[in-house]
């Protein structure tokens, strides 16, 4: 099949190679012409594990191709996937002009049936306002060229993305059209052969799905870290409270894990575009605010903990970061708790000296050159002249590090653990000071 790409961002890339793969014809489309230029050289903009093998091996194999040509983009495929982002705007709600613009420039180009499909995460309603722009766009030609809208949500996870979309949990389509059902489910058949994955829905209701999990699950996470702050004050240990009710089924495990608040690209901005889609409809929706709220605060604990430890008195001293991205195996920083803490430090005056497996460059991107952020090339470097150690994103690299060398390197033995990832009775046996995330009265912020 003939497929497009608009879009050769997070979602866009690893779609496109993901189809490509099983051999169809993918062009995407991008506006940047310095990414499509490094795509076209086999360079990768962004980390995903496995991602630039399979871009390379694609295009190589001549089933995966990259221009800024938006006619020919929309020439080449029966399928024409929108999937460009939808940042939130100054009230919170997705923007989305970058959507409209994409099913403008596909009106404005088609010449026979075309199926759009919204891959971007998008408020309910949107496929209306994809079709009129489509038909406003071929109504200004003097065309009538039919097409439909779908709307295919993506549950990606960075880090584990290409997983997820070879061996998909399930494959969300909304349609209003059999046809169109039946095309999806002919394109998505290589992904769905141990057994039925596709779940076929209305319009709508697939574009409400895709917020609903992610404001799901941002809400386990904050409802754990409520649960954390509250075991502090009362002495008890999340994580023995963690594993006592993930052996229950109906809770599980997933999820549950306390810490420094989640970050990334999709769960803040998510929760916060459904909490404004309410407010917009005249419902008031508690529940999400309350999410939103909760993770904001506990974005700012890891500082509050270094704050008082220090009596307030941080002028001057250093901090070893260990994590940079907002979780591990990729390189994305978007509302990631380490920025909140990195310039919650600085405006105290403190100096940061940071490490992350993947995401310097990016560090080096959004702050630049600056005399209070030292980006180091190992762990063992961030802690040199430090005060204390900070880890702020669970990499598998710090989950077992070598204690003597952290005690004999930083000034103090001292750690704050956003992430729950020691043993609070080990660390103080061999004589750290050690805050983590509801492990008890000691770790009070």
């Amino acid at each position: 099949m003939k497929i497009t790409i608009f879009g050769s961002g997070y979602v866009g890339l690893v779609t496109g190679t993901c189809l490509a793969d099983v051999g169809n014809d993918v062009l995407c489309i991008d506006i940047d012409e310095r990414k499509i230029d490094m795509l076209k050289q086999g360079q990768i903009p962004i980390y995903e594990p496995g991602l630039e093998a399979l871009v390379k091996s694609n295009a190589a194999a001549g089933r995966l191709n990259f221009t800024t040509d938006i006619a020919a983009g929309v020439a080449h495929g029966l399928f024409q996937f929108i999937a460009v982002g939808t940042p939130p705007d100054e009230d919170g709600s997705a923007d989305l002009q970058y959507v409209l613009a994409v099913a403008k420039s596909i009106g404005a180009h088609m010449q026979d049936y075309r199926v759009v499909v919204n891959k971007s995460t998008v408020p309910v309603g949107t496929a209306d306002k994809v079709r009129a722009a489509v038909d406003s766009a071929l109504a200004a030609r003097g065309k009538q060229i039919e097409f439909d809208v779908v709307s295919n949500p993506e549950f990606l996870k960075e880090g584990a993305a290409i997983d997820d979309f070879m061996k998909p949990d399930r494959i969300v389509i909304g349609t209003d059209n059999p046809r169109t059902t039946e095309l999806l489910r002919a394109l998505y058949a290589p992904f769905n052969r141990s057994h039925e994955r596709l779940v076929t829905m209305d319009i709508r209701s697939a574009e409400l799905t895709k917020y609903a999990a992610n404001a799901m699950l941002a809400t386990k996470i904050s409802f754990m870290n409520e649960l954390a702050n509250l075991a502090e004050r009362l002495g008890a240990d999340i994580e023995q409270v963690r594993i006592g009710i993930g052996s229950d089924p109906r809770i599980g495990y997933h999820f549950i894990y306390p810490g420094c608040g989640y970050g990334g690209s999709c769960f803040p901005k998510d929760v916060q575009a459904l909490e404004r889609t309410a407010r917009q409809i005249g419902y008031q929706a508690d529940l999400l605010r309350a999410v939103e709220t909760v993770n904001n605060r506990q974005k700012e604990i890891l500082f509050e903990k270094i704050d008082n430890h220090y009596d307030g008195k941080l002028q001057g001293r250093t901090i070893a970061l260990w994590g940079l991205s907002f979780k591990p195996n990729t390189d994305d920083m978007r509302a990631a708790p380490s920025r909140t803490l990195i310039e919650a430090l600085w405006e105290r005056g403190v100096t940061v000296r940071a490490y992350d497996p993947e995401a310097m460059h990016e560090a080096q991107r959004i702050y630049g050159e600056r005399p209070d952020f030292i980006l180091c090339d190992s762990p063992q470097q961030a802690l040199e002249g430090a005060d204390a150690l900070a880890v702020v994103t669970e990499w598998k690299a710090f989950r077992s590090p070598d204690f003597a060398t952290i005690k004999t390197t930083i000034k103090q033995p001292v750690i704050f653990d956003g992430r729950n990832l020691y043993d609070p009775r080990m660390l103080a046996r061999e004589g750290f000071t050690y805050y983590a995330i509801g492990r008890g009265a000691n770790n009070l912020a």
